[in-house]
């Protein structure tokens, strides 16, 4: 499941570079996460993005009875640039520990190829390897989805393709326009009313588990996230999210604040 919360949380990001004249405020959004009823997760997620840069971080961690009988906590980030309007990352970090056992990974990105510095534990350990043509010209999942949001906030469509490699799977994923939605009421969000959905899916190529032999555990798992502005002279963000997982079926992310604050107060929990 939670190998698709940056991928989900990484559609928070960014703006038009040519579609405002000021540079927008650095954006903090949080949500809670719900499957079967019960409370599993907490998400944070803060962007700090101009023209020429970005700098996205995004923490979540187990809560409830998940968080009881699995306690698990992650902190991603990544700094880059634009190119045109493709992203161009600098840095990707992720730190976390899952289960008791820590977790490291740190890739740097060499003319626009990702360079694996640090990986913990070890690939070979859990997973199988993946192929370097799967790794090449590849981005990590935050600047991936942060490259459909541009094209939400400029164009008001979703579609696009991108391929990622996060230091252990790569992974295509596909986005498409659902239309406009009305989103009802509820105590677990703080947002009611339109929204765009953009319907996407999300197909692991390779780096599956050692011991990941059912094939369907590899089907592609689908998901929708709706959008709308929540800050003046920000883009739009996701306020409710809806995907499958393969522990416990479909879960559903709340939008329960979105407001300005600096990005260095999200921390791994």
């Amino acid at each position: 499941m939670w190998r698709l919360v940056p991928v989900l949380l990484g559609t928070l990001a960014l703006l038009p570079v040519s579609g405002y004249a000021q540079s927008p405020p650095a954006l903090y959004a949080a949500y809670d996460t719900y499957a079967a009823g019960f409370d599993v997760a907490r998400v944070e997620a803060a962007f700090d993005i101009d023209r020429a840069s970005y700098e996205i971080r995004l923490a979540y961690h187990t809560t409830g009875l998940v968080g009881f009988f699995y306690r698990g906590h992650q902190l991603n980030t990544v700094q880059g640039r634009w190119n045109a309007d493709q992203p161009a990352p600098h840095e990707f970090y992720g730190s976390g520990a899952w289960g008791g056992e820590d977790r490291l990974t740190i890739i740097d990105y060499q003319n626009g190829q990702p360079l694996i510095r640090r990986l913990t534990p070890p690939q070979e350990a859990e997973r199988e390897p993946v192929p370097s043509v799967l790794q090449q010209n590849s981005v990590d999942t935050l600047s991936a989805l942060a490259m459909l949001i541009r094209r939400v906030a400029e164009t008001g469509r979703c579609e696009a393709v991108v391929h990622t490699f996060d230091g252990r799977r790569a992974s295509e994923i596909s986005a498409h326009t659902g239309g406009m939605d009305l989103l009802p009421s509820t105590g677990r969000s703080s947002f009611a009313g339109t929204a765009l959905r953009c319907d996407f899916v999300g197909q692991m190529l390779a780096g599956f588990r050692l011991d990941d032999s059912d094939p369907a555990d590899r089907k592609p798992l689908q998901g929708a996230a709706w959008f709308s502005p929540m800050i003046a002279g920000a883009p739009p963000v996701p306020v409710r999210m809806r995907f499958q997982t393969r522990w416990f079926g479909e879960a559903t992310m709340y939008l329960t604040e979105a407001t300005t604050r600096p990005s260095t107060q999200i921390a791994g929990h």
